[in-house]
């Protein structure tokens, strides 16, 4: 698998994984859906949200080694956390959409890692 994809791999997970943990907010998920999230949907959320972002880290050690492929999932979490607050404010219907595309598509390339 190329560097790139890879690099975009761990870039949907941790924006897809940190768009979940802020949708696991109420007042995002207000923001986003009108309504405040049931307790069980925010329990899942946050599940795969967690999940998601400990998913990201595969690639980036894979790709780095154990030492730089941390300290670069650390980095990918930055840029995931910023594009998920930049566009909550702005595209607040399209984040859930957004972060179910680049989740999926992580994913894909998570299983193409396994494959390779």
């Amino acid at each position: 698998m190329s560097y790139a994809l890879v690099v975009l791999t761990a870039l949907g997970l941790c924006f897809a994984g940190m768009s979940a943990l802020s949708l696991a907010i109420d007042r995002h998920h207000k923001q986003v859906y009108g309504a405040d999230a049931p307790a069980r949907k925010r329990y899942l959320m946050r599940a795969g949200g967690t999940l998601l972002l400990a998913l990201a880290t595969v690639p980036c050690v894979l790709l780095w080694g154990s030492g730089a492929g941390f300290v670069a999932w650390i980095g990918m979490l930055t840029v995931g956390a910023l594009l998920a607050a930049g566009l909550l404010p702005y595209w607040p219907a399209r984040i859930a959409p957004l972060a179910a595309v680049a989740g999926a598509l992580g994913l894909v390339g998570i299983a193409g890692l396994a494959l390779t």
